[in-house]
């Protein structure tokens, strides 16, 4: 074992090749999040869903995003038990209660969601601290156009809020947790990394744009919603399809270990 490193056994014979290739993935998603300035050390959550099971994949609490691998990652069920995890030795890692309601609430509500990422990077916490929210003033932007809003309810570690969290999400694919962060789903990790990547642009962009001090450009309605309808899947092919397999190999040349 490399120091640094957790001596993590292997779970790869103790699950189905299905759980296994999500695992792979749910584990890529954690190391790019990280990659891409959206990580907030072992803070926040990705869950991925178990194929034909009513359960999900999660982090266990006290582990970095770039150092999580396939089979550092939990499997619990909706009522929150821990069906399955590695030996943490003395460090007797679990499940973040905050994750186990928000993505426990999603799933459970949403079967077709494949993915979910909450975080809180510092361009959606400031965003989400802002009375505007997200201003559709880029093409990024723009795919947010009708992007729901969650209003502030405490450390999210009551299941009461469960309700409100779905209803706000409604059908969509993001969410703006007010003076907290950001959500996204996705049937897929690289859906739903492409969703939150995107999100993050729009929210950076707009803060550098606020910042200048100078006018912004809107632009009509009837753009915006043709921007819009351009982004929604009946338009067009399903979001991370062509960049995951890419994302992956860069992956793949910096460290692979996620895979293990």
């Amino acid at each position: 074992m490399s120091e640094g490193v957790l001596g993590i056994a292997s779970m790869r014979d103790r699950c189905s090749d299905e759980e296994w290739q999500m695992r792979v993935d749910c584990a890529a998603c954690y190391r790019l999040i990280d990659l891409y300035g959206m990580s907030d050390m072992m803070a926040n959550h990705i869950s991925v869903r178990v194929p034909g099971e009513e359960s999900f994949l999660i982090n266990p609490y006290g582990m970095m995003y770039e150092e999580i691998t396939a089979s550092s990652l939990l499997k619990v069920n909706l009522a929150g038990e821990v069906l399955s995890a590695p030996d943490f030795g003395p460090l007797k890692y679990g499940v973040n209660r905050a994750g186990y309601v928000i993505h426990s609430a999603i799933h459970e509500a949403r079967p077709e969601v494949g993915c979910v990422i909450h975080t809180h990077s510092w361009a959606s916490m400031a965003v989400s601290a802002l009375e505007c929210g997200i201003l559709p003033i880029t093409q990024t932007a723009m795919r947010f156009l009708k992007i729901g809003y969650h209003g502030f309810e405490g450390v999210v570690l009551d299941e009461q809020e469960k309700a409100s969290l779905v209803r706000d999400l409604g059908q969509g694919e993001a969410l703006i947790l007010r003076n907290h962060g950001a959500l996204v789903v996705g049937n897929t990790p690289g859906e739903a990394f492409n969703w939150m990547r995107r999100l993050e642009l729009a929210c950076r962009s707009q803060l550098a744009a606020m910042a200048t001090g100078s006018r912004l450009t809107m632009v009509p309605q009837q753009i915006l919603e043709a921007t819009w309808n351009n982004y929604q899947p009946g338009t067009r092919r399903p979001y991370g399809l062509m960049e995951w397999p890419a994302l992956l190999r860069k992956l793949d040349r910096l460290d692979p270990s996620y895979k293990y």
